[in-house]
């Protein structure tokens, strides 16, 4: 038995697309209904046929709901809640896929009182945006964390978990807070070390932007792609979960310090001891299938 019959889905970017393509994949008979504040969007939307419906406002999509997702970034989030707040059908489950959770359970508990909120967090995506951007399989294996609140209906916690392991992903329960502590180090500051990197190497003088992406073949390259994500989203992630990655920079800095330190007075066991523990971690993330073990990040070379 399927959890849901009728689904909304507000934003249909990358994490919102895919959804409903994986929607449509694994729970072909649900209903989709679908909106995006940009026009354009809607209208892309509609020519890729990814929704059976898309509305012109937000209100409108979610009359019928019995599950809402909203994929918008994490600092609209209270204003698309207060958007829907008094179409929401008694007994739907509001989600939401933001990479703060602390945060946006508080907005979208005070937009909504009374309503069912659980949010939700799939740990996916890509630099790329955009409906055309999304795929079905964006999820398979990989994790969506739950924070429900404390006081959470726990049938309404298990039919949302119940999507999410229908997608292909694997589900965990954790606090907010915790959530947002563990996403400052594994996604958030590796996001502003990329963005740093990229905009040192465009500010530095003696270095031409045609030798960047001349010599860009290497871990240049690789943080290029990650600086290239959707800027809106970043900025308010950063924003929004301020204090767990100022406390994730400020150890990163005393780190980074002590490293720089063993340069300088040429300790290469402590070079060695620090690389030899990082690229175990790199082996224990492809053992648990969270990434390609093929050689170059499985990038084709045709």
């Amino acid at each position: 038995m399927l959890p849901f019959q009728r689904i909304t889905i507000i934003g249909l970017g990358l994490i919102g697309s895919s959804i409903a393509r994986a929607v449509r994949a694994h729970m072909p008979t649900v209903r989709l209904t679908g909106h995006d504040g940009d026009p354009d969007v809607r209208e892309r939307v509609r020519a890729l046929d990814l929704c059976d419906d898309v509305t012109d406002t937000a209100g409108a999509a979610v009359t019928d709901a019995e599950l809402v997702i909203l994929c918008v970034p994490v600092g609209a989030m209270g204003d698309v809640a207060v958007e829907i707040a008094d179409d929401l059908p008694a007994g739907a489950i509001v989600s939401d896929v933001g990479s703060c959770k602390a945060a946006v359970s508080a907005a979208l508990g005070a937009a909504l009182p009374g309503a069912i909120v659980i949010p939700a967090h799939p740990v996916a995506g890509t630099e790329r945006s955009g409906p055309e951007a999304g795929f079905s399989t964006l999820f398979h294996k990989r994790w969506c964390i739950v924070t429900p609140p404390a006081d959470a209906d726990e049938t309404a916690v298990v039919r949302l978990e119940e999507f999410w392991r229908a997608l292909g992903a694997h589900v965990e329960r954790m606090d907010a807070e915790h959530h947002d502590l563990v996403l400052a180090i594994t996604s958030h500051l590796p996001h502003l070390i990329a963005y740093t990197i990229v905009g040192t190497a465009s500010d530095l003088e003696q270095v031409t932007q045609s030798e960047v992406i001349k010599y860009s073949a290497g871990g240049f390259r690789d943080f290029t792609r990650i600086a290239a994500s959707d800027p809106t989203m970043w900025r308010d992630v950063f924003l929004s979960n301020k204090e767990a990655v100022l406390e994730m920079l400020q150890r990163f800095s005393e780190d980074l310090t002590a490293l720089q330190r063993a340069i300088r007075w040429g300790d290469g066991d402590a070079l060695f001891e620090l690389f030899t523990r990082t690229r175990a971690i790199r082996r224990s993330i492809i053992e648990q299938g969270q990434d390609d073990a093929r050689p170059d990040f499985g990038r084709t070379h045709e």
